[in-house]
């Protein structure tokens, strides 16, 4: 019996950046929770973006933003994890001096850049739906950081191997897309994350359906039973996931949520 339906969203329920959500998920998710089903939306997005996007069913679902960073629902924060101070400070130093590359800072009250990007800006904004604070210095943000993203108009994952290279054993990092490369606490995750919701609710991963398109959703993955990779997902996700759904452009999550009705 499935009592716990955890599901990433750029990539698997939309293309990255897409706010357009199909209407029919959410009145799936309110039938599901009339079956006794709990839904959590699993996102490198932060909680606000995750919010507003989830707007119609925003009190019935549980939040894992910032790729495990924050757990919330109803609107209340339950666990937020931050990254220390100084490792903040040494990484930011180090993505300023790769040319090409912006960052956000993800705090509990809004995301920070310094980036002059106007379009990468209103991007966010618009698209995302991000909280976005404006600041010529992130090292002047008095917020701790819950993550930080790197971004980088496409190949970020070649631009960055240096950095991950120097901080791979003191922060967890992870590819979400080709745009964007997440640091985070070490060993915080989106699996980590489910594994939190589970224990609280007495849930086991057998009792559990989890939907994926990328890296950082392979512990997400391994913490369910029925994983699913949607058919645009990465290989090495096709390879963690234990089913196959359709593909994010043809609601391939929400084809296999309609069969448990």
């Amino acid at each position: 019996m499935i009592r716990l339906i955890v599901t990433d969203v750029d990539g698997t329920l939309v293309e990255d950046g897409s706010p357009n959500i199909n209407p029919k998920l959410f009145e799936t998710i309110l039938k599901l929770r009339e079956k006794g089903i709990q839904f959590a939306v699993a996102s490198g997005r932060p909680w606000a973006s995750v919010e507003r996007t989830f707007d119609p069913v925003k009190k019935k679902v549980f939040y894992i933003a910032n790729n495990g960073s924050y757990i919330g629902c109803f609107g209340r924060s339950l666990f937020v994890y931050s990254i220390d101070r100084e490792i903040v400070k040494r990484l930011v130093q180090a993505v300023r001096r790769i040319p090409g590359l912006s960052m956000v800072y993800a705090a509990a009250d809004g995301d920070y850049t310094e980036s002059k990007d106007e379009a990468l800006c209103q991007w966010l904004v618009e698209s995302y739906k991000f909280n976005l604070h404006r600041v010529d210095d992130l090292l002047e943000v008095s917020e701790p950081c819950t993550k930080l993203s790197i971004y980088k108009d496409g190949g970020v994952e070649k631009a960055t191997r240096s950095l991950v290279e120097e901080f791979k054993d003191i922060l967890q990092i992870s590819c979400a897309g080709d745009m964007w490369l997440d640091c985070m606490a070490k060993d915080v995750n989106k699996g980590h994350a489910v594994k939190v919701i589970q224990e609280s609710l007495g849930i086991k991963p057998e009792e559990t359906m989890a939907f994926g398109d990328q890296s950082n959703d392979v512990e997400m993955l391994k913490q369910a039973y029925y994983s699913f990779a949607v058919a645009n997902a990465r290989e090495e996700v096709k390879k963690a996931a234990r089913f196959q759904a359709d593909s994010n452009v043809n609601d391939g999550v929400l084809k296999i949520l309609q069969n448990l009705l």
